[in-house]
C-alpha cells in the first residue's frame, strides 16, 4: 500500500510518446459566447492551461464580426461570473478573479478601468439596466451577529450560522461620484439576474451553498419602484438557470432540472425549457415533445427558439416549431449557442470524436454544414490520431433494455478483435457520454485509446439523453442497475469476439468512481481498477457532502427511512469480495464527494490485503480544477497502474 499526498511524475513506457501524452492536454475550452447588442462584436471567453504558473488562463476575446479581427481583453477574467454588455455595446462589465472590484471595458478606447464598488463588497452577479448610465450588482452580506465574544470565537464556525449566505443587491449610477444605492437585503444567495425594462423589475433565482432543500432554489422578481414587494415565480421540485428576457421583454425563459426530494410524489425529468409570463406569472414548458435532455436554447427575433438537445450521443440544434428532427449540421455535440439580436446571426461551440472545439459563426439555420470556424486555437487536434469512436449497443439480459454507449477504438484498429478493454464510466449520475472531444483528467478515453485500450463509455439507466423513464430507473437502484447495465455491455463485447476478456478494467470518476467502487465488490474479472472521488459508503455521504438531496431522491428517503437500502446499495458492505488492484485519486477540498469516502475505500483494500494507491491532490476540489498539472499526473499515475495489472 501506498499512501501519497504530493505526487511526483515517474518515469515509464507508453505506447505512445511523452510529446503525445502532453499534447492532449494542451486542450482550448470555449466557455461563453455573446454578441454585442449592435451585431458587430461576439465576445469569447476561452480557458487554457498554463504549466509553468500551475493554474489556468482564463481570456477574454473580443471578434469583429465584420473585419474578423479579434483582440484580447483581459488574460484573468473570473471563471465563473459572466461578462455583460451594456444596452448599447459601448461598454463591459466584468469581474477579473482574485480581485474584489468590479470593472468596465470600453470598446471604443479599449481601456479596462476599475469600477469602485468598496473594499467590502465582492461582486457575485450583475446586470445592466435600461440604458449605459447604471447597473445593479448582488455581492455577500456581512454577517455580524454573533452568539459568542467576538475576540475569543473569530476563528469557530458555527455549523448552518456560518453556512448561511445572505445577499444584497445594489444600484451603482455612472456618475461623477459613481454612487452607490442599496437596494434590498436578502436571506438567501443569488445565482442569476437580470433586468426587465419594459416593467422596471430584476428577476433572479436564489440557491444555497449546499442542496439541503429543493425549496431553496427558485425564482423571483423585485420591484424597483418598491424593493419591499418580492414575488415568488416559481415553486417547483427542481433548479432554475439559464435565464434569458423574451424578445418581447414579457416573459423570462429558463432551463430546469428536476431534484424531487422524498416527499415529492413527481418523477424525475431530464432538463427542460420553460418561460414564466411576468404579467400574469403563467407557466409553461416549451418542447413537450423532445424525449431527450435540453441543454441550451437561443431567442431569435421572429420568436422561434432554437434548442441544443441530447439524444443519445449527439446534441443537436432543434427549433421549438419541430423537436422531431434536428438542424442539417454536422454529427457530434453543438454548445454555447446564442443569436445576435439584428441580423439573427447564429454562433456555437462544436466538436465531436475527430473534430476539437472550435467557434462558428452562420448568417442562417440552414447554413450549419457549410460553417467555418472563426478561431483555431485547437488546431493541433484536427486530424489527430489519438482514436476512432463509434456506438455500440447491447441487451440488459435481465429487462432486455437496450443500452448504448461508445468505443474508442485505438487508430488504425476501427473494428478490430480480441482487443483489451477499459471501460470508463461516465459522472452525474445524470449525465452522459457523447460525441464530442473534451480532453481533461476525467475525460481520457482518446488518450487511453492511443495507448491500445479499447474503451467503452456505457451511457447506463440513469444517463440523459434516452428518456425520462430511463434517466428515472435508478432510484432505489442507483448503482446495482446500471452495474448490471455495463457487465451486460462487457459480456456482448466479449461475444461479439471484440474483447478479451482476460484483459479487462473498470475506471470513473465521480459517480463514475462510485460505480467502479461498486463493480469492483460484484466480479472479479477486472485485473485493474481506477477510482476516482467515488463514493463508498451512502450514509456517510449523505452526512456530509454538499448534495444531500441528491442522495435521499436517489433513496427515496433519509438513512433511517431506507436504512436497508443505504446499506445494500454501498460498496463498503460488499468489500468481502474485493480482489482487483485500485487506483484512488481525491481532491483535498472536495465537498461534493469529500475526501473521506476515498480514505475509506483504501482503508478497506489495505484491510483486505488487495493493492491500492491513493494519490490526494492538494487545495483541489471535486473537479480538479485549480492545477492542470494535476490532471495530467492524475491520468499519467492511472496509466502506469494499467500497465502494471495488465
Amino acid at each position: 500500500m501506498k499512501l501519497l499526498f504530493l505526487v511526483c511524475i515517474c518515469q515509464f513506457v507508453l505506447c505512445f510518446s511523452q510529446s503525445t501524452f502532453d499534447e492532449f492536454f494542451d486542450y482550448t475550452r470555449y466557455l461563453f459566447l455573446s454578441f454585442s447588442p449592435t451585431d458587430e462584436y461576439l465576445l469569447i471567453h476561452t480557458r487554457y492551461p498554463l504549466w509553468s504558473n500551475n493554474s489556468y488562463s482564463h481570456n477574454l476575446w473580443i471578434y469583429h464580426i465584420e473585419t474578423t479581427e479579434k483582440r484580447l481583453i483581459t488574460e484573468n477574467l473570473h471563471p465563473s461570473v459572466k461578462p455583460k454588455w451594456s444596452p448599447t455595446g459601448n461598454f463591459l462589465s466584468l469581474v477579473l478573479n482574485n480581485d474584489r472590484n468590479m470593472y468596465q471595458y470600453s470598446v471604443k478606447s479599449n481601456e479596462l478601468l476599475p469600477i469602485d464598488i468598496g473594499h467590502d463588497k465582492i461582486p457575485l452577479v450583475f446586470t445592466w439596466s435600461n440604458d449605459d448610465s447604471a447597473l445593479y450588482f448582488v455581492t455577500m452580506a456581512t454577517n455580524k451577529e454573533k452568539n459568542v465574544d467576538e475576540d475569543d470565537w473569530k476563528d469557530v464556525i458555527q455549523v448552518r450560522t456560518d453556512d448561511k449566505i445572505n445577499t444584497e443587491i445594489y444600484e451603482i449610477n455612472f456618475n461623477e461620484s459613481n454612487s452607490l444605492s442599496l437596494i434590498r437585503k436578502f436571506s438567501f444567495f443569488i445565482n442569476e439576474i437580470l433586468y426587465v425594462p419594459l416593467l422596471d423589475k430584476l428577476v433572479f433565482t436564489s440557491a444555497s451553498k449546499i442542496l439541503n432543500l429543493v425549496e431553496d432554489f427558485e425564482m423571483y422578481s423585485l420591484d424597483l419602484k418598491n424593493p419591499s414587494l418580492l414575488t415568488k415565480l416559481t415553486d417547483n421540485q427542481a433548479t432554475e438557470e439559464d435565464l434569458q428576457l423574451s424578445n418581447d421583454g414579457k416573459q423570462i425563459l429558463f432551463r430546469t432540472l428536476s431534484l424531487n426530494s422524498p416527499k415529492s410524489r413527481m418523477n424525475d425529468t431530464q432538463g427542460r425549457l420553460y418561460s414564466v409570463d411576468l404579467l400574469n406569472g403563467e407557466l409553461q414548458q416549451i418542447g413537450t415533445d423532445f424525449s431527450g435532455n435540453i441543454v441550451g436554447y437561443a431567442c431569435q427575433s421572429d420568436g422561434n427558439i432554437l434548442i441544443l438537445g441530447q439524444l443519445g450521443t449527439q446534441v443537436q440544434i432543434y427549433s421549438k416549431q419541430s423537436l422531431i428532427d434536428h438542424h442539417q449540421g454536422w454529427n457530434g455535440t453543438y454548445e454555447s449557442l446564442v443569436i445576435s439580436k439584428e441580423k439573427n446571426l447564429i454562433a456555437f461551440v462544436h466538436s465531436s470524436f475527430d473534430k476539437p472545439m472550435e467557434v462558428y459563426i452562420v448568417n442562417r439555420i440552414d447554413e450549419l454544414s457549410i460553417a467555418e470556424s472563426i478561431t483555431n486555437c485547437n488546431e493541433l487536434f484536427t486530424g489527430s490520431n489519438f482514436s476512432q469512436g463509434t456506438v455500440y449497443t447491447w441487451k440488459n439480459r435481465d429487462d432486455n433494455q437496450t443500452i448504448e454507449g461508445i468505443l474508442h477504438y485505438p487508430f488504425g484498429k476501427l473494428q478490430s478483435t480480441n482487443l483489451p478493454l477499459l471501460v470508463l464510466c461516465h459522472g452525474g449520475p445524470y449525465d452522459a457520454s457523447v460525441n464530442q472531444m473534451n480532453n481533461n483528467g476525467a475525460n481520457w478515453a482518446p488518450l487511453a485509446a492511443a495507448n491500445g485500450w479499447l474503451v467503452l463509455e456505457p451511457n447506463y439507466r440513469g444517463s440523459t439523453g434516452y428518456g425520462d423513464e430511463f434517466f428515472n430507473q435508478i432510484r432505489h437502484r442507483p448503482l446495482s442497475l446500471p452495474g448490471k447495465d455495463i457487465l451486460f455491455g462487457i459480456d456482448s463485447l466479449i461475444q461479439d469476439g471484440i474483447v478479451d476478456s482476460r484483459r479487462l478494467a473498470i475506471a470513473g470518476y465521480s459517480y463514475g468512481g462510485c460505480l467502479t467502487n461498486w463493480l469492483i465488490t460484484q466480479t472479479d474479472r477486472f485485473s485493474a481498477a481506477l477510482s476516482g472521488s467515488g463514493i463508498i459508503d451512502y450514509s456517510s455521504m449523505w452526512g456530509t457532502s454538499d448534495m444531500p438531496v441528491l442522495i435521499e431522491n436517489l433513496f427515496g428517503g433519509f438513512p433511517w427511512n431506507v436504512p436497508e437500502l443505504y446499506q445494500k446499495e454501498s460498496p463498503i458492505y460488499n468489500f468481502d469480495k474485493v480482489h482487483t488492484p485500485t487506483h484512488i485519486i481525491t481532491g483535498e477540498i472536495d465537498v461534493r464527494v469529500p475526501a473521506s469516502q476515498s480514505y475509506i475505500l483504501e482503508r478497506a483494500l489495505y484491510y483486505r490485503g488487495v493493492p491500492v494507491e491513493l494519490l490526494i491532490f492538494p487545495n483541489e476540489d471535486h473537479a480538479l480544477s485549480r492545477n492542470p498539472k494535476h490532471q495530467k499526473l492524475k491520468v499519467q499515475r492511472e496509466l502506469q497502474w494499467l500497465h502494471k495489472y495488465l
